[in-house]
């Protein structure tokens, strides 16, 4: 069986020079191995336009068949774009893309976005710290989409949400990259990036991924090898 993933910089194997950040696909093979090959289409500042336009989506279908899963989560960037609002673009484009992937026989499972690390103000030292919803009804769109088109539903959303929450304010840091001055020769100036994983933030979601699959029952008998097949940036 193919796990091939089509999503944003979230998803996505980030160029090496970046390292320690990665998106949650380039962590998934290890978690997979005895039942599945993951093929990475994602790419950073991807959105479900971008990613058809660049050619991307038409790649992954070609690579796709019979009994395959085609694993969905974009949201990130559409947001930022008018003409791709949750409930008109947006959505019409992953009804587009979940129909798409039944043609070729594979099976097309819908992600909500992962969530930001935006921890609402003045409840940075607050006991139970509440996240900002940053993306607005984008996850709960993909919800209902995964109810009305029948399709296998992973909540990342909700279950991020959670795990920043348990582990709090601090603690959550660590999921993320957070990087002092000269701490990384890549960002010399120092980075505070809560939206992009650390490695071990992105294996933690990866192995998430993982046990939903095999609780849906989407998991089966195979091989393993991890493709990267776009680069993010």
């Amino acid at each position: 069986m193919k796990i091939l993933l089509a999503g944003d910089s979230t998803v996505a194997t980030c160029p090496t020079h970046e390292y320690p950040m990665s998106g949650w696909g380039a962590q998934l093979a290890p978690h997979v191995h005895t039942w599945g090959s993951v093929h990475n289409f994602a790419k950073g500042g991807a959105s479900t336009e971008s990613f058809r336009a660049e050619g991307l989506w038409d790649a992954l279908l070609e690579l796709a068949g019979e009994g395959d899963l085609v694993l969905i989560q974009f949201g990130h960037n559409d947001q930022k774009r008018r003409h791709l609002a949750a409930r008109t673009g947006y959505a019409a484009n992953l009804r587009t893309m979940a129909a798409e992937v039944g043609a070729t026989g594979a099976r097309a499972v819908l992600c909500t976005s992962v969530e930001r690390r935006h921890f609402l103000a003045g409840a940075a030292a607050a006991a139970g710290a509440r996240l900002e919803q940053s993306l607005e009804d984008y996850p709960e769109v993909v919800r209902e989409l995964a109810a009305e088109l029948h399709v296998p539903l992973i909540d990342l959303n909700s279950w991020t949400r959670g795990l920043y929450t348990r582990l709090g304010v601090e603690g959550s840091k660590s999921l993320f990259c957070h990087f002092g001055p000269g701490e990384h020769a890549h960002w010399q100036d120092g980075l505070a990036d809560n939206t992009h994983f650390h490695v071990d933030g992105a294996r933690l979601v990866a192995e998430h991924v993982s046990s939903q699959l095999t609780s849906l029952g989407l998991a089966v008998p195979g091989g393993i090898r991890q493709h990267s097949t776009a680069a993010s940036a």
